[in-house]
């Protein structure tokens, strides 16, 4: 208790210098709050500062740096026009580079063919001196004919001046020996002739060699031709018997599929008909009438076919209604009619578009 009393007498106390002093308290809290103002607003006034001072700062280093890239891009365009002119450089030497390899090449195939024509002559040069000393004896051999000419001459001119004149008895000169009698020029003529008629002979004899060997192998040839023309005479008859047997199985595969064209015909037929009895039967059993059988449908629908086709084919009728003696049978009676806008089926002629089956005429090949 006493202790809460103390306590007590302190707070009131405590609140009664609380209250005397809270104007005081609060002037205090707005000087400083003023002074923390000011400090602050110099605080800023000099980070203001400071921020243009590097504003200017940035300013001045931009610029430079402009300025340091105007100058580095007037040197870029500055070495870009050095380079372009040394590549226009390096372009002409890359073309005279290779102009001078052209020209290299063109002199060392000159050169080459040079050294050939060199190769070449070196080797005349070389046969020449081989020859030198068959050109000496030639040589030799040559002013020996030479003087024999002009001893020939100088004689022929001796003898044209010995000899020219007719009115010269002394060029005569007689010619030794004796002249042969009459049947020994007979008897030479007779050899001469002999000596002709063998030659003859003989040409005649290699004539008919040449003609024989000629002959023989135009006979080996033509025997060869023979077997030749024979093998082709077989070949072309096989060939010809598997084209007639293939026209055949043509044939036999056209008539079936007639046969199967004819089948499906009949049946696309019958099913028109079961389809009309179908509809007319449930016709008369909606009208109330009895349906009608099946018998007397396909009988009423097979008269009225055979009049349609008797009046469209009259003459056709005329020549079928001569009586025949062949058995009907109860089958007959019930089968199913033909197509009533087709005619009768009947063998049809061959067309035109079978004529390149026809079977060929039999040509004997043999020889």
């Amino acid at each position: 208790i006493i202790k809460t009393a103390g306590n007590y007498e302190i707070r009131s106390s405590f609140l009664c210098d609380l209250v005397t002093n809270l104007p005081l308290f609060e002037q205090e809290m707005l000087e400083n709050k003023e002074k923390e103002k000011y400090l602050n607003v110099d605080r800023l006034t000099t980070t203001a500062t400071l921020m243009e001072e590097e504003i200017l700062q940035l300013r001045k280093n931009n610029e430079r740096a402009v300025q340091r890239k105007n100058e580095s891009g007037q040197l870029l365009r500055d070495r870009e026009e050095e380079l372009s002119l040394l590549y226009e450089k390096v372009n002409r030497r890359e073309m005279l580079c290779k102009n001078g390899d052209i020209k290299m090449q063109v002199m060392d195939e000159k050169i080459s063919f040079l050294k050939l024509k060199v190769a070449e002559k070196k080797r005349e040069i070389r046969l020449y001196f081989e020859e030198l000393p068959v050109k000496n004896a030639l040589d030799a051999n040559l002013m020996k004919f030479q003087i024999q000419y002009s001893e020939c001459r100088d004689k022929i001119k001796q003898l044209e001046g010995n000899y020219g004149d007719a009115t010269n008895e002394s060029r005569k000169q007689e010619m030794g020996g004796d002249d042969p009698s009459p049947r020994e020029l007979l008897k030479r003529i007779e050899q001469a002739e002999l000596l002709q008629k063998e030659q003859r002979l003989v040409k005649i004899d290699f004539l008919c060699e040449a003609i024989t060997d000629l002959t023989d192998r135009i006979r080996t040839a033509a025997e060869n031709a023979k077997q030749n023309i024979l093998l082709f005479a077989k070949r072309t008859n096989d060939l010809q018997r598997k084209v007639n047997d293939k026209t055949q199985e043509i044939r036999a595969l056209f008539a079936e599929l007639s046969m199967k064209q004819a089948l499906a015909i009949r049946l696309q037929q019958e099913i028109g008909d079961r389809e009309q009895l179908v509809m007319t039967a449930s016709l008369m059993i909606s009208q109330g009438l009895p349906p009608p059988s099946e018998r007397e449908w396909l009988k009423s629908l097979h008269n009225e076919r055979m009049q349609k086709a008797s009046a469209e084919h009259p003459a056709e009728e005329e020549q079928g209604t001569m009586p025949s003696n062949a058995p009907t049978t109860p089958g007959e009676e019930e089968t199913l009619p033909l197509p009533p806008h087709t005619a009768p089926l009947r063998q049809s002629e061959s067309s035109s578009s079978l004529r390149h089956f026809k079977k060929p005429p039999a040509k004997s090949s043999e020889m």
